[in-house]
């Protein structure tokens, strides 16, 4: 094996990190509500979960912000499913998962439980405690904002694969 070879494994090795993360909350905006009854649904599928400890609905936004068992794992996906059965769409969707101090730059890929965590941003950021992720991938925001992505994360080879546990984020506040 030659040494530019053996080089690119080792960068490739080398943004591969995993990590003790765990969702414990998830905001979520539904789209396609018309009224009250609607909210209820999606109540209804997302306390339906035995990973869910809670769910506040707020009828002014269509935020449903979940809260997840302690020790509880429960991915992006299966939230976004119990959406899409009661018969609407993820508009946004930004988890909250706790870090260890996770060195996270462009490109680097956090793997837990089967997730795989893609960070979006330019510059590195070092993960600890609580942080909140915003998901940027199709399905997770809304059709306008996921062309507009697709523009401008089209460099990242693995923005368009559509594997389904794998999520790329931004970090969202601090």
């Amino acid at each position: 094996m030659n040494i530019k070879m053996l080089s690119i494994i080792m960068a490739i090795v080398s943004t591969m990190i995993s990590a003790n993360a765990q969702v414990t909350k998830a905001e979520i905006i539904a789209t396609g509500l018309t009224c009250s009854m609607c909210s209820n649904a999606i109540n209804k599928q997302l306390k339906a979960l035995s990973e869910v400890d809670s769910v506040q609905v707020n009828l002014n936004t269509n935020t449903f912000t979940v809260h997840v068992k302690k020790d509880a794992k429960v991915s992006p996906r299966i939230l976004k499913e119990r959406v899409e059965k009661a018969g609407f769409f993820v508009g946004s969707m930004i988890v909250t998962m706790h870090f260890d101090q996770v060195d996270f730059s462009q490109n680097a890929t956090i793997e837990q439980d089967g997730l795989r965590l893609i960070a979006t941003e330019k510059e590195s950021r070092l993960l600890n405690g609580d942080v909140q992720l915003k998901i940027l991938d199709k399905g997770y925001v809304t059709q306008k904002e996921h062309k507009k992505l697709s523009k401008s994360l089209s460099a990242m080879p693995t923005y368009h694969n559509e594997d389904e546990n794998e999520y790329h984020v931004k970090t969202i506040g601090s």
